[in-house]
């Protein structure tokens, strides 16, 4: 695709997102859950090949997988594994885990639709579903600390500094 094809793909959804602000809002999610043997986390991508393309509120066709998706995948990825592997350190009795992430994204910012409308995540919510019998207090262990070690999680929340570089 040339740069003329893709703004005659993104032109109706960028006239879309002018008019209606609201529409360009849009939430990605993504799942997993824990391995039940070894210290992993299981991701439903819904894919076996992994090929990257545009987001359909960006004019991609859906059929490839959109990096924000991809984000939130990796963050669940680390998290369940993190989780499993801080629950084995602790002998935590853990049946069973389901973690969600779901991230809100303004695509006007994406589309250079609105100067004022960010590029990327607003917000990202990370969510843990554990089957357990543990009481509370070791619960609130597990979790802060997984979130202290999980890489992703921290990777996200501390910014780290980027660079971009050209060869």
């Amino acid at each position: 695709m040339d740069a003329a094809g893709l703004k005659a793909m993104q032109a109706p959804l960028k006239e879309s997102y002018r008019g209606d602000p609201a529409s360009a809002l849009v939430t990605l999610r993504a799942q997993g859950s824990i391995d039940d043997e070894g210290i992993a986390c299981k991701v439903e991508t819904g894919r076996a090949l992994a090929v990257a393309g545009l987001h359909p509120a960006t004019g991609g066709s859906g059929l490839e997988l959109c990096s924000g998706d991809m984000l939130l995948e990796a963050l669940v990825a680390c998290a369940g594994v993190t989780l499993k592997a801080v629950a084995t350190a602790l002998e935590f009795k853990l049946a069973g885990a389901t973690l969600s992430a779901e991230g809100d994204l303004d695509f006007r910012g994406t589309l250079g639709v609105a100067k004022d409308a960010p590029v990327g995540f607003r917000a990202i919510r990370l969510r843990f579903d554990l089957d357990t019998s543990e009481p509370q207090e070791r619960i609130d262990t597990l979790l802060k600390l997984t979130e202290r070690y999980c890489v992703v999680f921290q990777t996200l929340n501390a910014k780290p500094e980027l660079s971009v570089s050209h060869a």
